[in-house]
């Protein structure tokens, strides 16, 4: 039997650009740069720009998976199915809680571009879904990616390249937080887990 690898290699090459492209732009030294050049409207816009630009430059790398699928490896059907679309249910809702529990308008980048002062503060949130994991936003989003109902090769290929985006895009992140919350940061990165909560979190949670 031959198994189509043409959809998953460009899916990863994809998402590869993809990744690559937006931890470049990320980085404090083009955010200083970008200011140094354009001034007060690069402070007040560059995050909702970087997240407008990261909307629209994956839409390319989702594309693929539906235009090359390659072969199927699975469709759920009956009770595997109505749990598949309960748990990505569950993991919009976590994303919605998720949002409503931190700055959703500094997490988009509203905030800073709306405001009239651009040195906007923003706080260290560990309340709600934070308790149990530092980034419930990313845990919901792989949630939600790996109980796809069905299954292709260049589907899979996706999955483990945002699933490797996410995580290395995490420890970025939290250098970042480190460097901005020092100590506080460092405390709450020992009391509570990355993406997967232990059973020690959910019970302190009752």
């Amino acid at each position: 039997m031959e198994v189509e690898i043409e959809g998953p290699i460009y899916t990863l090459i994809a998402v590869g650009i993809y990744g690559g492209f937006h931890s470049l732009t990320a980085r404090s030294e083009v955010k200083r740069a970008l200011e140094d050049r354009l001034g007060e409207i690069a402070v007040r816009g560059y995050r909702l720009s970087y997240n407008l630009i990261s909307v629209v430059t994956l839409l390319p790398v989702l594309a693929i998976p539906a235009l090359i699928p390659g072969d199927k490896l699975y469709q759920l059907s009956g009770p595997l199915l109505i749990l598949a679309i309960a748990g990505q249910s569950i993991a919009i809702l976590i994303l919605i809680i998720g949002l409503s529990q931190s700055d959703a308008l500094h997490f988009l980048g509203l905030r800073q571009a709306l405001s009239k002062n651009s040195k906007t503060e923003t706080e260290l949130v560990i309340k709600g879904l934070y308790r149990w994991v530092r980034h419930p936003l990313y845990s919901a989003g792989l949630l939600f990616i790996w109980l796809s109902p069905v299954m292709t090769t260049s589907l899979l290929a996706l999955n483990f390249g945002l699933t490797a985006y996410i995580y290395i895009g995490s420890i970025f992140e939290e250098r970042r937080l480190v460097r901005e919350f020092e100590q506080i940061y460092e405390v709450y990165q020992k009391e509570v887990p990355r993406l997967i909560p232990h059973l020690k979190h959910l019970l302190k949670s009752r």
